[in-house]
């Protein structure tokens, strides 16, 4: 892991993946494919990239029990109570319509309207995240949305992972089908004979996921496309470098591609983390994984001061943002940029991963500079009210039309002078 003294300006090393023209024009291929042929094409994708032939992709009952039976007691709490934490969390979030009436009679508000519905897309194959569905299912829930849809790809024997299901079942999704890539996408946003069409589409997926989603842009809403993942600590010369180093560790095993940096004041924590980063590497199961990323996208930034430190951390914006210092609130009001932050040794960014209630779907690449984690306001619309009474419009009807006209605009300063002119 590379240590690099601060001297000018920084920036996380990060890689923003938009996909090959190859990778473009297939993900644009299978999008029409499935706008043209519904069912029929999703089954022949899912044939040809999943190498599993199904019948139906609608999960059933009969699954659902299955892999209750195969999840045990102490999984299933950690699950409830996970959700429940999250729910929690999230309700704390939620938004009331409002209304304002001024002395002239005027009413103005503002009406918040969940959307009617919505669709998850939920990694899976070879890998089963039960984390994802909660994250994503239970802000939409809490804001209202009636119809959450949940498509993943099928494993090699056209299942889902019993983690997964049991974790769709407790949340009460109930439109659940196993279909996943850029197909499922397009199922989502066009709609097909069995998977309907919703109004957004959310969760994380490979290039060709993500691929197309931008594609389906505007037909839907989407959440965002998220690059890979990204952690920051920032630690003073008291925070433990085992703790650090095993937190950098738990970014870089998720992908090659992730980023993992500490910046700090100290030299003597820089290269005690150095030498614990590779002792760890040594133990894990993801070890090539997590290598990989180390050397590619990891470094130990060592600034002059915990004040140059903070300012290179706003600089980073990054997703995760540990806080190892000896008084961490004392510096949360100076960190501006960052899509969560974990404050003290005991808030591991795995605590937010799974179990704490914050939502752990964040902005990556940077863009924590304008953007926010997942929530309920993101599966809600705004609509403005206006009901003017007479009294205030003809107090203001001469300001509009003078505005209209500035405008060159006469039909809109004509819609006003007619009112006046009615008797």
């Amino acid at each position: 892991m590379k240590i690099i003294k601060v001297t000018e300006n920084v920036s996380l090393k990060r890689t923003i993946d938009t996909g090959t023209e190859k990778q473009r024009k297939a993900v644009e291929a299978i999008i029409e494919q499935v706008r043209q042929d519904g069912d029929q094409a999703v089954a022949q994708l899912t044939e040809t990239f999943d190498r599993v032939s199904l019948s139906s992709f609608v999960v059933t009952q009969a699954e659902i029990d299955a892999a209750y039976e195969q999840i045990n007691e102490n999984v299933l709490e950690a699950i409830r109570e996970a959700i429940e934490n999250i729910r929690d969390f999230h309700m704390r979030q939620k938004r009331q319509s409002w209304m304002t009436t001024k002395e002239d009679g005027t009413i103005l508000g503002q009406q918040i309207t969940p959307l009617d519905s919505v669709g998850v897309y939920v990694p899976g194959g070879t890998a089963a995240y039960p984390s994802s569905i909660m994250m994503n299912v239970i802000p939409a829930q809490v804001a209202g949305v009636k119809k959450v849809v949940m498509v993943s790809p099928p494993q090699q024997d056209g299942s889902w992972s019993a983690g997964v299901l049991v974790t769709a079942h407790e949340l009460g999704v109930t439109d659940m089908f196993k279909v996943g890539g850029a197909q499922a996408v397009a199922a989502l946003a066009y709609g097909t004979e069995t998977i309907p069409q919703v109004d957004k589409i959310v969760g994380p997926g490979n290039i060709y996921v993500a691929l197309a989603k931008r594609a389906v842009f505007g037909e839907v809403a989407i959440d965002m496309i998220a690059g890979p993942s990204e952690i920051v600590v920032l630690a003073d010369d008291g925070a433990n470098p085992a703790f650090i180093a095993a937190d950098l560790l738990s970014q870089a095993e998720h992908d090659p591609l992730s980023s993992s940096v500490l910046v700090t004041p100290s030299n003597e924590v820089a290269e005690n983390v150095k030498i614990e980063v590779e002792k760890q590497l040594q133990k894990l199961p993801r070890k090539e994984i997590a290598q990989k990323s180390i050397e590619d996208y990891g470094a130990i930034y060592v600034t002059a001061s915990m004040a140059e430190a903070v300012d290179v951390v706003n600089k980073l914006a990054p997703e995760h943002l540990e806080v190892l210092v000896e008084e961490p609130m004392l510096y949360l009001g100076q960190i501006r940029h960052a899509g969560a932050i974990f404050l003290g040794p005991y808030s591991a960014e795995t605590v937010g991963d799974y179990f704490a209630g914050p939502n752990h779907v964040l902005p990556t690449n940077g863009t924590a500079r304008f953007s926010s984690p997942l929530n309920v306001d993101d599966f809600t619309k705004k609509s403005s009210i206006i009901s003017y009474s007479k009294q205030a419009f003809l107090a203001n009807a001469d300001k509009i039309t003078t505005l209209a006209r500035l405008e060159g605009l006469e039909a809109h300063a004509r819609a006003i002078d007619i009112r006046l002119e009615d008797k």
